[in-house]
């Protein structure tokens, strides 16, 4: 058994999710690999040669100093600090990590940086020594306490993935999870079905609920239910109690056959739902929050709405959307022309991005946490993954439209939204500018996917009077935020103006959720409390299905 896991070639798995990237189409490996090359300077090279055959010889001597930083899980083991082989072995190891960074150009051009750090990032990572039996003593450890029962069943997880999860090892054992049971479990109906979405309706948990209702418009690339993830810990939950009237979208997962959805599809689904809103509340106002691209979908229709001189958006939120791509990050490197077209030569030639494929491209975005962690866990140790709601709902993965794939890599490439009339949904062209509705913009600190100055610049490109707030926490975290949280928190500023750095200046920290500023925010622009409605839906549109209802399951 110890033979199995020494021919497994880490390596080679790095490899292969960048090969399985750039076959999505949303990652191009020979400009990652040709940016390194760019980055990288023969004298820097050179200089942290040197450097390192030092600190080897240190190393080999017991002088050196490297540490581990605390929170790196894979150095967790006694044996790192008291056994001298593998105390040498870690320092090694963090050397060659620390002068693999060292090579790094930082005066090269931002794409060209972010694409050698990170084709660094997942070669060091793949290197590290605790990804293999010998080179983990926590593992081994536990191999011989189990008699090799460890190895027997991590073997198994490792054939099971092969088999099931596209060699990807599992994060999570879903099966304690059951939609609308202990996930997706706030009450409510579904009360309006089309092809593309159905329109969920939430029972109100108060007597009198605000006039106003509002609109939660989530991503087209994950299930709706991270804002409905478990009680205690759903926005929509927390909204309802707050007496918001809340309607959720749930996307239909497209298959093959409908390939061919693009932004004109989902907005046009999206305006139909609100006319079914409009009919059931009987008024002629709505609010609407976006998550994520699901910001951008919203976008689309908002500007669509403002160009057809349709005003029946009263205020919008956003929660970690970025509209301007010019800001650095992570996803930014991937912008290359080549992307764009492979992608649509991929919407030609098939019809749908399968979750899976999308879900492994993120996750080597943080190879260390999402990739190796499991790795070790999953095949060294022998255990189960973890039961976890968050990570189920992540595992739950949905396909996105080859067409919408190619526009989301435009949108991204050419950053269309930015300039007025680049753009058309509908046959109209769009302007942002022309949003005037009030606006709340939620950024959060720790996000790797969408980083919080490319938020702010949301405020900047909208009509209207903005509100910015930053959240602590990544991507997901900041989402899932709810109150009672001790280690939450957020920061409020100023009005927003041009530059981030001078928000942030002014900005001062608020302990809590971002969910109760909201709350009070939307509040203000809902409109005088009315009687809760007695029953969900109308005589027109009637409850289909209990919430979650049917597309959740597809």
């Amino acid at each position: 058994m110890i033979g199995d896991f020494k021919e497994i070639d880490v390596a080679a798995l790095a490899a292969d999710a960048l090969e399985t990237a750039e076959d999505v189409g949303e990652f191009d490996f020979n400009q990652t690999w040709k940016a390194v090359r760019t980055a990288v300077s023969p004298m820097a090279v050179a200089r942290e040669t040197v450097v390192l055959g030092a600190e080897l010889v240190k190393i080999a001597v017991g002088a050196s100093d490297i540490e581990p930083e605390r929170r790196d899980w894979r150095f967790n083991d006694d044996a790192w600090e008291h056994n001298g082989f593998y105390k040498r072995l870690g320092q090694s190891y963090l050397a060659l990590c620390r002068g693999a960074k060292g090579i790094v150009n930082e005066n090269a051009d931002w794409r060209t940086r972010e694409r050698a750090k990170f084709a660094l990032e997942v070669a060091t990572s793949a290197l590290a020594p605790t990804n293999t039996l010998l080179g983990n003593p926590a593992a081994l450890k536990k191999a011989f306490d189990t008699n090799g029962k460890s190895l027997f069943r991590g073997f198994k997880n490792f054939a099971y993935d092969v088999r099931h999860n596209g060699g990807m090892p599992s994060m999570v054992d879903s099966s304690p999870f059951t939609k609308g049971d202990n996930i997706a479990a706030t009450p409510g109906a579904v009360v309006f079905r089309n092809e593309v979405l159905e329109l969920l309706q939430y029972a109100p948990q108060t007597d009198q609920v605000y006039a106003i209702p509002t609109l939660l418009i989530p991503p087209q690339i994950n299930r709706y239910y991270f804002t409905d993830l478990a009680p205690g810990r759903s926005l929509v939950e927390y909204a309802v109690q707050q007496s918001v009237q809340m309607y959720v979208v749930s996307w239909r997962n497209p298959q093959n056959e409908q390939g061919d959805w693009n932004l004109d599809t989902y907005v046009s689904a999206l305006l139909e739902a609100i006319d079914a809103i409009n009919s059931i509340t009987g008024r002629k106002k709505l609010n609407t929050i976006g998550f994520c691209a699901g910001g951008i979908t919203m976008s689309a229709l908002l500007a669509y709405m403002a160009a057809t001189n349709d005003k029946r958006v009263n205020a919008i939120s956003y929660a970690v959307t970025l509209l301007d791509w010019s800001t650095p990050s992570m996803m930014g490197m991937l912008q290359s022309k080549k992307v764009t077209n492979h992608a649509r030569r991929k919407s030609r030639r098939k019809g749908v991005i399968s979750g899976q494929e999308l879900g492994s491209v993120f996750a080597w975005f943080r190879p260390n946490e999402l990739v190796w962690n499991y790795w070790v866990n999953n095949y060294l140790m022998g255990e189960a993954p973890p039961s976890f709601d968050i990570l189920a709902w992540n595992a739950d993965a949905t396909n996105l439209p080859a067409s919408l794939h190619a526009q989301f890599l435009s949108i991204f490439m050419d950053n269309p939204l930015r300039n007025p009339g680049e753009m058309e949904v509908l046959g109209q062209p769009i302007d942002l500018g022309r949003i005037t509705a009030d606006a709340f913009v939620v950024g959060a600190i720790d996000d790797h996917l969408t980083p919080w100055k490319g938020c702010y610049e949301t405020t900047q490109l909208l009509g209207g009077d903005s509100t910015f707030v930053l959240s602590n926490a990544g991507h997901i975290a900041a989402l899932v935020n709810p109150p009672g949280n001790t280690k939450a928190s957020y920061l409020l500023g100023p009005k927003p103006g041009e530059d981030p750095v001078a928000w942030l200046d002014k900005a001062e920290k608020q302990t809590g959720s971002w969910w109760q500023h909201w709350s009070s925010w939307i509040g203000k622009r809902a409109g005088d409390k009315i009687n809760a409605p007695k029953s969900l839906g109308n005589k027109r549109y009637p409850e289909l299905d209990p919430a979650p209802g049917t597309y959740i399951h597809d």
